[in-house]
């Protein structure tokens, strides 16, 4: 699993005009699901590690700018969008092969579970948007700050 974390003073997902999810400030995550992920990845030391790191990473400024504080810590939203793309291979041509992407099917599972188990733990609001829709994001990168976290650091 790879999760794209994005600081955000907003952000909003829509998909065939209608909107899906918005957030005020917090995070903006992209998650995609590779090959090797599958059922029994959550419950792993690596999904639970990822998780907690959503909301706990120090990635928010404190009072004199530096980074000290976490989601929790600032009450921060969540909007958590399913990206098989993160699982892009470009090493060779120049269009990019999604082979390492896990199947439809274990991805929409995973991402559902990864919903459910992250909704507990976001502090502020949690939106998501659709998956496997064709979506159009909105959203104001903070800084930018941008963070990419790897399930296969973690196992």
């Amino acid at each position: 699993m790879r999760l794209l974390l994005q600081r955000v003073t907003r952000a909003e997902v829509r998909s065939e005009g209608e909107v899906l999810g918005s957030i005020g400030t917090g995070l903006l995550v992209l998650a995609g699901f590779g090959k090797g992920d599958g059922p029994e990845l959550p419950g792993t030391r690596a999904w639970t590690a990822l998780l907690n790191k959503v909301v706990d990473l120090r990635i928010f400024p404190d009072a004199e700018g530096r980074f000290n504080l976490s989601l929790k810590d600032t009450t921060g939203d969540l909007l958590l969008v399913s990206q098989f793309t993160l699982y892009a291979d470009c090493r060779r041509g120049r269009r990019p092969s999604f082979s390492d992407a896990a199947e439809p099917e274990t991805a929409s599972r995973l991402f559902d579970r990864l919903v459910r188990d992250l909704m507990p733990l976001v502090p502020g609001q949690m939106a998501t948007g659709s998956f496997g829709a064709d979506m159009l994001l909105d959203f104001v990168n903070w800084g930018p700050v941008t963070i990419l976290l790897d399930s296969a650091d973690f196992a």
